[in-house]
């Protein structure tokens, strides 16, 4: 998408926002599946925008990024908080690269792993990045690699956690200064506790009607903060053994610089397998190599799949449910 194409997006977003209905469609990013439409309410939106506002601080002038796509909640979000704080819209198409015509750093910026990685490769798209006074950063994981590059920068960076049902985000987690911490700390109103299976439950009633089930694994600390092991619709049963894909992915990512997923495939003595996707460039006896030496003998993958490219959404979310169907193909 070009800058025009993305301008006119945002003008078409504008007129339906003051339109006088009270809703409007937005679609979920399909990583575990087909995207869906789903009708929130603008009222609900507004009040999702000024949670994240006021947990940042954020006031009348201050300038926002706008980067992501609009289809998607978090775009829309953006604008939303722009409206509803006052803020500066700085509308960039979305691209690997959404800092390098930039010649000031915004105020506050929403962006995915991905474009954050690239900007950091460029020596002036990394000042800029580091000049964010507020960068949040969502849409998928955020690889060791990355966490120990963004630990020393000088401004806030946090971690979001949050859904298109929740309008977006309803916790951060802070990845860098003295208040860096693996644990999410919910918005003022959200409250949380586990089902009978681990997940979270989110009860946020400003943004979201009904209380809200999860699929992703969950702790609660004693300060009602909470952590997420990974996802149940991750979770492999091998033999009888239940493996975690995020939890595999996060030991690998500290030995294996080159993009991968791990998935899984049905097999008659296993039930189930562990799987793993790389590009077919990347050297495959290496990669076993590192698996055998660093996984336990039971989360080591039984398959290798090279593949021209890794399935993504149209977030930059790890596509698992293509990826299933690609490990089950080979």
């Amino acid at each position: 998408m070009n800058q025009s194409e993305f301008l006119q997006d945002l003008e078409a977003f504008l007129c339906e926002w003051h339109n006088d209905e009270p809703t409007l469609w937005v679609h979920t990013s399909g990583s575990t599946g087909t995207p869906k439409p789903l009708l929130v309410e603008k009222e609900r939106m507004r009040a999702s925008a000024r949670l994240t506002c006021s947990f940042l601080g954020l006031k009348e002038g201050d300038t926002a990024l706008l980067c992501m796509p609009l289809q998607y909640i978090a775009g829309k979000m953006v604008v939303v908080r722009s409206l509803v704080a006052g803020l500066k819209l700085v509308a960039v198409a979305p691209c690997g690269h959404p800092l390098k015509d930039l010649k000031e750093a915004p105020t506050f910026a929403a962006m995915i792993p991905m474009q954050v990685y690239n900007s950091l490769q460029s020596p002036e798209e990394a000042r800029i990045l580091k000049n964010i006074k507020h960068l949040i950063i969502g849409g998928g994981a955020i690889d060791a690699s990355l966490g120990k590059e963004l630990k020393d920068f000088p401004n806030a960076v946090w971690s979001t956690y949050g859904m298109t049902e929740t309008l977006s985000h309803i916790a951060l987690r802070r990845l860098n200064g003295t208040d860096a911490s693996d644990w999410y700390t919910p918005f003022e109103n959200v409250r949380i506790r586990l089902s009978e299976e681990g997940t979270l439950i989110i009860h946020a009633p400003n943004v979201c009607a009904e209380e809200l089930t999860t699929n992703d694994i969950a702790e609660i600390n004693e300060e009602g903060r909470f952590r997420i092991l990974g996802r149940k619709d991750n979770t492999i049963n091998s033999g009888g053994v239940k493996i975690q894909i995020e939890q595999v992915e996060s030991r690998l990512r500290e030995h294996l610089e080159i993009p991968f997923q791990i998935t899984s495939a049905p097999d008659a003595k296993f039930g189930e397998i562990v799987v793993l996707l790389y590009n077919k460039v990347d050297d495959e006896a290496n990669i076993r190599r590192i698996c055998e030496e660093t996984l336990p003998a039971y989360w080591v993958p039984k398959r290798y799949v090279a593949v021209n490219e890794l399935p993504l959404t149209g977030t930059g979310k790890p596509n698992r449910a293509t990826a299933r169907r690609m490990a089950t193909r080979e």
